[in-house]
């Protein structure tokens, strides 16, 4: 039994009629222009992946000093704690001046 596909056939025909009037109705300048046009909008899609990448880079830029800021708050705070933990005597605390560990009882 032969199935018959007649849409791909006629779409294939169909397209190659349209590229070749495509082709025959711009003229030389027509397609000049169109290649200035694209080569501008290839320029400018280039510049602006490039803006995004710096705001991008921006970001997280702003966002590792707000953890290293905060890294150093947190580690301020501990090293306070530990520093009065020893001079306490509390069991395993470490001086941070000296990095000794208090020995437990």
């Amino acid at each position: 039994m032969t199935v018959r596909r007649p849409l791909p056939a006629f779409a294939a025909a169909l397209s190659l009629g349209v590229l070749s009037f495509a082709a025959v109705a711009c003229t030389e300048a027509e397609t000049d222009t169109a290649e200035v046009r694209a080569e501008q909008a290839g320029e400018k899609a280039e510049d602006l992946a490039a803006q995004t990448g710096e705001v991008i880079e921006a970001g997280a830029m702003k966002a590792a000093q707000a953890v290293e800021s905060g890294a150093g708050k947190v580690a301020d705070k501990l090293e306070d704690n530990q520093a009065e933990a020893a001079a306490e005597g509390r069991a395993g605390a470490i001086n941070p001046a000296t990095d000794q560990r208090v020995p437990s009882n």
